[in-house]
């Protein structure tokens, strides 16, 4: 029974993992130190919480407040209440109250309002309720560790009315009144049926949102393919469209696995990584210029940006390319427009760079079965000393 408890307890902690905790909430404690800003998702730094106020100037009036995943909302104080980054506060919903953790303070939220386009004197900006009781605590917590069952339950239930939809999360609200289902589809659904078993089961009113699915890999979050988390869901919040445009100007290959992310839309790094490449090729010399040499005419095949490296090779023989710098290919360029033709590429060339290219080639296009060979001589060495060993 100890080992069962301890388990729900791991579960219940891995769960606040989604509102920024690290632990869950603790009936009849101080639970300020549970928040982790620094591994939410979306997570501001208040670069401003040092910087005194002049005397005629008093403290913003409102606090954002973070909620499940990358959900974050701004709401007015009334009255002499104090809230600090961390603590566990009950906000005004509709309908009802919505309990939530204090992310930012001060004058940084009035900036963050800007920035998400959030009038600060709004009268439309919801209020702030109190600190969270004892009893709004408890029924958080229980109302968090409903919502995993929740996702799976509705999962089943479009699965059993053929409702060509995908449901990916689940968000109780704080007061457990109301349950908001996100959902991605590739077409318009008709969920009014899944509507009405859903709130004959779970007894809560019931909310269907939409989501595409760059929101949807925000709100799971994962790993890239760079290693690093997800940037969508660790700071990314515009989703602008992104072309495939983009990823020819950065000299990408134009593979579909590789330019996709995990949401399987095309990486938005393509677009905030675009402007340092288009700086980066403006020193490259225009590659539709043919380099013409006593040889032959040679054409341009690829470019490295960051190494400031471009690949040539003859009309004749495209197989063999040739490394070549760009202040080399401008001394060609140079001296074509003067009417001056050099003997040959490979009196430019980079020797070494070619070298490392022709060894890369040969390792991806070589055959698979060298692994097996080596393994099978090894071994055929162990069986021997085996064999030897048994003998004596």
């Amino acid at each position: 029974m100890e080992n069962q408890n301890i388990k729900s307890d791991n579960d219940i902690d891995k769960k606040f993992l989604t509102r920024g905790c690290s632990q869950a909430p603790q009936l009849y404690q101080d639970n300020k130190n549970i928040f982790v800003g620094r591994c939410c998702k979306l997570n501001a730094h208040d670069w401003l919480q040092n910087v005194q106020l002049p005397e005629d100037h008093s403290l913003f009036n409102c606090v954002e407040v973070r909620f499940k995943n990358c959900r974050k909302d701004f709401f007015r104080i009334h009255g002499d209440m104090k809230f600090t980054t961390g603590d566990i506060v009950a906000v005004e919903a509709t309908p009802g109250h919505d309990i939530g953790i204090v992310s930012l303070t001060g004058e940084i939220v009035k900036l963050q309002m800007l920035k998400k386009g959030v009038d600060p004197y709004s009268p439309q900006v919801k209020r702030i309720y109190r600190k969270a009781r004892l009893a709004d605590i408890e029924k958080w917590v229980n109302t968090v560790d409903l919502e995993n069952e929740a996702t799976l339950k509705s999962r089943k239930m479009a699965w059993d009315l053929n409702l060509d939809m995908k449901i990916n999360d689940v968000e109780y609200q704080g007061d457990e009144t109301k349950a908001v289902f996100y959902y991605t589809a590739d077409e318009r659904v008709d969920f009014r049926q899944l509507i009405k078993v859903l709130a004959d089961h779970f007894k809560v009113r019931i909310e269907m949102r939409q989501i595409g699915v760059r929101q949807e890999a925000a709100r799971l979050g994962g790993i890239g393919s760079c290693g690093r988390e997800l940037c969508c869901s660790s700071w990314l919040s515009d989703f602008t469209s992104v072309s495939t445009s983009k990823a020819r100007t950065q000299l990408l290959p134009m593979n579909p696995q590789k330019l996709a992310g995990q949401c399987g839309k095309l990486k938005c790094c393509l677009n905030f990584e675009n402007d340092v490449y288009l700086d980066a090729l403006k020193e490259f010399p225009d590659n539709s210029i043919k380099l013409k040499t006593e040889k032959g005419e040679a054409i341009h095949q690829k470019s490295d940006v960051f190494r400031k490296i471009m690949w040539y090779s003859y009309l004749d023989d495209q197989s063999k390319m040739l490394a070549l710098t760009i202040e080399n290919v401008k001394q060609i360029l140079e001296q074509n427009l003067k009417g001056v033709y050099p003997k040959s590429l490979e009196d430019h060339a980079l020797q070494q760079e070619a070298k490392v290219e022709e060894a890369a080639t040969q390792l991806d296009e070589g055959d698979i079965h060298r692994f097996d060979i080596k393994a099978g001589k090894t071994s055929k060495k162990k069986r021997r000393k085996n064999n030897n060993f048994q003998n004596d």
